[in-house]
């Protein structure tokens, strides 16, 4: 039956767009561009000849996601969280893991010279920045199809967040105008992402440097770039020197789950005081010992259990995803130190859709409990809000969504 469902919304979705007169709305998007993005493109300092040239041609892109055409009423929270939710295991696929890991290996080879640069200059070191250029492009090897001006237009004129998309685009077109790359030259993917790194927009005017030498930051082209600015993002986001991202950790039953979080640090030897040791069976090194860890249990007591450091939340400024920095660490561990798998295993998760866990976290946030907002991901405020509601109740505490929870708190 969900399935059945699933098909259905999916199915009416383009319907909808259809049904809009298409001519109308693209005439529309046309007055925008030249009554609302050119004035504040001018006042950046965009040419009109750069903007002609990014923007001549460019259309609406009508089958990106999350677009309200004008005249359409929003999404609604639930239409918008009704896919699937993902177990966690399904980011840590064997094939994902070992095709990073052993490209990693070449071109930790083929780019020596300039990773040992930038690593003595950043701090950043060189198997993270791989791991992020892997998992971001492929190490440039993924497609990056789309025209981004279009993408960021189509975007800015009839999304869910046209306001950050418009700010984007405006970036992107003073790219445009330093020369970096023209309109038809930059490519993005379908959310606007740019080159090799992945880069928003805003990101590149930034974070962007020139690794090679030639005086220009081509994060499309330039490989050399590329490593330099992955490491200059990190640096400039607070990256500690020397310090690990974090370590996979056995976490004895008298430890709660709700603990979990970055703001219940504790130091790494307090830690091991309440039992906690790491899975390989090695010590701690002794240096991280008197230094901030914060447990991180991604599928809650059903997975594996981490201490991490303060560098794993600078990995996910690159990305706000628990499971996207957990992967990044993971893979740079495997291409500097020959690590295998994780010890625990991930355990059965029950197939929820995200409304149905924001129904729960609503759920939760009626009896008091801060969730981090009931957008149907269970982040770390959402399984600890979880393991301390189960605590109330007397029951053991697991720190993650199932059917049961979404039965009794969904209601």
């Amino acid at each position: 039956m969900r399935i059945l469902v699933l098909i259905f919304c999916l199915a009416i979705q383009p319907l909808a767009v259809n049904a809009q007169d298409r001519a109308k709305v693209e005439r529309q998007f046309q007055n925008w561009l030249q009554e609302t993005v050119w004035p504040q493109a001018r006042a950046k300092g965009v040419s009109r000849q750069t903007m002609t040239r990014a923007l001549s041609g460019v259309t609406l892109k009508w089958d990106l996601p999350d677009l309200v055409p004008p005249g359409s009423p929003p999404q609604s929270s639930k239409s918008q969280s009704q896919a699937e939710f993902g177990a966690p295991e399904r980011y840590f696929k064997a094939g994902s893991l070992q095709g990073a890991t052993a490209q990693g290996h070449k071109m930790a080879k083929r780019h020596a010279a300039v990773l040992t640069r930038v690593e003595a200059e950043t701090g950043i070191p060189a198997h993270i920045i791989l791991a992020i250029w892997g998992r971001e492009s492929g190490y440039g090897q993924v497609a990056i199809p789309h025209n981004a001006f279009q993408v960021l237009a189509t975007k800015g004129f009839m999304s869910t967040r046209s306001q950050y998309f418009t700010a984007e685009l405006l970036a992107a077109l003073q790219i445009a105008e330093a020369g970096h790359l023209n309109g038809r030259e930059m490519k993005s993917s379908w959310a606007g992402a740019l080159g090799q790194p992945q880069f928003m927009p805003s990101s590149f005017l930034t974070y962007a440097v020139d690794g090679d030498g030639d005086a220009s930051a081509d994060i499309w082209q330039s490989e050399e770039d590329t490593i330099a600015s992955i490491a200059n993002y990190l640096s400039q986001h607070g990256w500690i020197s020397g310090r690990d991202w974090g370590f996979e950790v056995v976490l004895p039953d008298t430890v709660s789950c709700a603990l979990e979080g970055p703001d219940q640090g504790r130091k790494i030897e307090e830690w091991t005081l309440m039992g906690i040791t790491r899975a390989s069976g090695r010590p701690f090194p002794a240096h991280e010992l008197p230094a901030q860890g914060f447990l991180m249990m991604p599928a809650g007591r059903t997975g594996p259990a981490f201490l991490v450091t303060e560098n794993f939340y600078v990995l996910k400024e690159y990305n706000k995803s628990d499971l996207y920095a957990l992967f990044v660490g993971h893979v740079g561990d495997r291409i500097a130190f020959g690590v295998g798998d994780f010890t625990a295993r991930w355990g059965r998760v029950d197939p929820l859709y995200r409304s149905e866990i924001a129904a729960m976290q609503r759920g939760l946030e009626r009896l008091g409990h801060d969730v981090g907002g009931a957008d149907g991901l269970p982040g770390f405020k959402t399984r600890r809000s979880i393991g301390r509601w189960q605590k109330t109740q007397g029951r053991a505490e697991t720190c993650f969504p199932d059917n049961a929870l979404v039965s009794e708190l969904g209601q």
